[in-house]
């Protein structure tokens, strides 16, 4: 048998951290506001007649190999953690080859990681007839991820490669819910530039240090969570309106604000990059995931797209081309 799995990468335009629990629950109506990107990431599985399991990275350019599922499962350490800890939980009781690809760059900050946790997972369910429900798969792809990286992990990263299209995820005591946002894609995509600017990150340590302010009482970072939580909600009005002026003054917004909550989050080349951009035509500006680095999403007048572009790859940044993904992820098999 072969599975392969497909997901989305996402963009995050207001209310990223919020979705880490339990900050949004001392935040009333919390809600992140996302939109899933065609930029994705892969998995298949090929069942083969040999106990062993063989786990290939084609973008790490990785590779491991175990005995059989009891010697994964007796290993302390992996090369590859993120597909050994999901086939971990899963554990198949038969051999296969494992391989995963991702055209998300290496901490862009546009939820590479989790999209490809979702494609493993969903190929995994398959594989072994589970018969888990999206929503219990993004449950078992965030615990794993925050087994991997040590840290609490939002909820947010996961809906875009689940769904696709532009998404309200509310969160709150009874729970997390994904609301999809009516929005006119062909024009959304004429005003969506992405830039690349080729820094490292770490999303955990950067969302941990907020994470434990908030938790420690830091009045600024509550305020600012306040605000940040605000300008979510009316992120996703202006959104559900076509109001692209007011989504502009939001992102702006939300970007002033969350570059407030610690060091790092954004660098002498993001500054540049947001403050030049403007004159070619991009209305609004923020970091992805964590900040400190990655992607930079710009949102630009209709027909500055190309002038935006240029002025990005003057600094010296990639830009890299994408329009909203409209479906989630994607799973087929076939007999061997």
């Amino acid at each position: 048998m072969k599975i392969t799995a497909q997901g989305p990468c996402r963009v995050d335009m207001a209310g990223g951290t919020l979705d880490i629990w339990p900050l949004y629950l001392f935040h009333a109506n919390a809600v992140t506001v996302n939109f899933a990107v065609d930029r994705y990431t892969r998995c298949s599985i090929a069942t083969t007649d040999s106990p062993a399991i063989v786990l290939r990275s084609h973008d790490l350019k990785a590779e491991e190999k175990f005995e059989s599922i009891e010697d994964l499962k007796s290993r302390k350490k992996y090369k590859l953690p993120l597909l050994a800890y999901l086939v971990d939980f899963f554990a198949p009781r038969q051999g296969f080859v494992m391989e995963t690809d991702s055209e998300a760059p290496a901490g862009a900050g546009i939820s590479g990681s989790s999209s490809l946790i979702i494609s493993i997972a969903s190929a995994l369910n398959k594989l072994t007839g589970t018969g888990y429900s999206i929503e219990k798969i993004r449950e078992i792809a965030q615990n794993n991820e925050a087994r991997i990286i040590r840290v609490p992990t939002g909820c947010q990263d996961y809906y875009p490669a689940m769904y696709g299209g532009v998404s309200a995820i509310e969160m709150d005591c009874a729970g997390i819910r994904r609301k999809q946002i009516a929005v006119d894609l062909d024009d959304f995509n004429e005003r969506i530039v992405l830039a690349y600017t080729g820094e490292p990150r770490n999303s955990g340590i950067n969302n941990w240090e907020v994470t434990k302010g908030h938790i420690d009482g830091d009045k600024a970072v509550y305020k600012n969570f306040e605000r940040i939580s605000a300008i979510s909600n009316a992120m996703r009005g202006a959104l559900e309106k076509s109001d692209w002026n007011g989504v502009a003054k939001l992102l702006r917004e939300e970007w002033a604000h969350r570059k407030t909550n610690a060091p790092g989050i954004t660098t002498p080349l993001i500054d540049k990059l947001v403050e030049a951009t403007r004159k070619a035509g991009a209305r609004g500006a923020k970091v992805c995931g964590a900040g400190g680095g990655g992607c930079v999403f710009f949102l630009v007048e209709r027909g500055a797209r190309d002038r935006v572009w240029r002025t990005i790859e003057d600094l010296g940044a990639t830009v890299l081309p994408v329009k909203v993904a409209p479906a989630g992820v994607k799973i087929k098999s076939s007999a061997g």
